[in-house]
């Protein structure tokens, strides 16, 4: 899916490792003065969350000192947890590189004329009890958006720090916490902790890390993936790729020991990084909270962080990996989904301020509601919304909405064409 890195730049990139990747000793502030406790837990969600979503790391952007200083963090935790190390050389990091000409154009090849940047995923190892050789995968991206030079929705004149809070240290702090537990309460299965940067610049830590595996990889019996679990909102929880084998549905009720609303989505692939396990023929999940108006915003913060909801998530996460080690790898069969998840938000023409439901699986692109000001609102867009048309542009689903904004100008007048409880209409859209 995307290329490796040219070996030259590789050579080059690790002997500069020195100045990116700071000692633990060199900032107090990644040690904390928190005792950790391995039960998983509100309170201990949040104090991960607080380090790495800080304006101190100003965005945790791939290949930079402030990425290095989270980095450092998760591989603190991981020393002070008891997990192995899994990387390169003995170590916990796997190094790759980045092409920045990949920021302004998403097609690029490594070949493209630009900037190249070392960015590293950590990689940690915790034995199970089971003495086999098969795992499974629990991942999170760590990386941001910096100040949103690329990716970004928000559309003010000064930059800002994107903290990503939820996206993506919520999914960070929910493996720190499975870490921490399972390296206290063994599973049966070994587990593969993997923190991917890059995510943000298009899945290329993770597509590193399936070209050149620190472990087997045909011994992974399943990937889960946690990218922005922190927004939970009355109990409800997506996970996505359920049709990827046979039994995930099943397991993701069975251990629902917390009544969760579960809203299971077949699809296995989308802008995540359980895609790049996917097309290794590996089963995946994506554990997801759903979107909301602070996405890829410099809003995305600390403040609106549900802890107690986090810590749902995380629980169940905890006991479907439990669930696992009495399921042999041959009785995971890989199953090509239908449908795709979500494939890109890259998005070069105006907003319209809505929320996507990206659990939604009909025809078109339902809305969960819309950011006040903005053109959908000012059209009289509600939530549960089902827009179909958009200009003179039909849409099957969201990444063809994403399209048809692209084809669109700010200032521009059009028409918006919605579903509203069965009933057609269509209503005038200032953009």
């Amino acid at each position: 899916m995307f290329n490796k890195p040219y070996t030259y730049f590789h050579v080059f990139l690790l002997s500069s490792l020195t100045w990116l990747q700071c000692s633990p000793s060199d900032s107090d502030s990644t040690s904390g003065s928190n005792t950790f406790s391995p039960e998983i837990g509100a309170s201990d969600i949040y104090s991960h969350i607080e380090f790495l979503a800080s304006d101190s790391l100003q965005g945790r952007k791939s290949g930079t000192e402030f990425e290095a200083l989270a980095s450092n963090y998760i591989i603190q935790k991981f020393e002070e947890f008891g997990v192995q190390p899994k990387g390169d050389d003995g170590t916990f990091l796997q190094a790759f590189t980045i092409n920045t000409a990949r920021l302004t154009n998403p097609h690029a090849t490594d070949a493209a004329e630009g900037e190249r940047r070392v960015a590293n995923n950590v990689v940690g190892w915790i034995p199970g009890r089971s003495n086999t050789n098969e795992y499974v995968v629990i991942g999170a991206h760590y990386d941001h958006l910096g100040y949103g030079s690329f990716g970004s929705l928000y559309r003010g004149d000064t930059p800002r720090i994107h903290n990503g809070a939820d996206d993506n240290a919520s999914g960070t702090a929910g493996l720190l916490e499975l870490a921490h537990y399972f390296s206290e309460n063994a599973p049966l299965d070994n587990i593969l902790l993997l923190a991917f940067s890059g995510e943000e610049m298009g899945l290329l830590g993770s597509a590193h890390y399936v070209e050149e595996p620190t472990i087997d990889l045909s011994q992974a019996k399943a990937m889960i993936n946690l990218d922005m679990i922190g927004r939970m909102s009355d109990k409800n929880l997506l996970i996505f790729g359920v049709g990827t084998t046979p039994k995930w549905s099943e397991l993701a009720m069975s251990v629902n020991e917390d009544s969760l609303s579960i809203n299971l989505v077949e699809g296995g692939t989308g802008a995540s990084d359980h895609t790049s396990f996917y097309y290794k023929n590996i089963p995946v999940l994506h554990y997801f909270t759903d979107t909301h108006s602070d996405y890829h915003r410099p809003s995305d913060d600390l403040a609106y962080i549900e802890v107690e909801g986090q810590e749902l998530v995380v629980d169940h996460v905890a006991r479907m990996v439990i669930a696992l080690g009495s399921v042999s790898k041959d009785e995971l069969p890989f199953v090509e989904a239908p449908g795709e998840q979500r494939q890109s938000m890259t998005l070069n023409g105006p907003t319209l301020g809505v929320l996507p439901d990206y659990g939604f699986e009909g025809e078109g692109m339902q809305i969960t509601g819309t950011n006040p000001g903005q053109p959908a609102q000012n059209a009289g867009l509600q939530s549960g919304d089902i827009i179909v048309t958009l200009g003179d542009t039909p849409l099957k689903d969201i990444y063809g909405y994403m399209g048809a904004l692209n084809t669109l100008e700010v200032g521009q007048k059009t028409t918006i064409t919605i579903i509203r409880d069965g009933v057609e209409q269509t209503l005038e859209l200032q953009l």
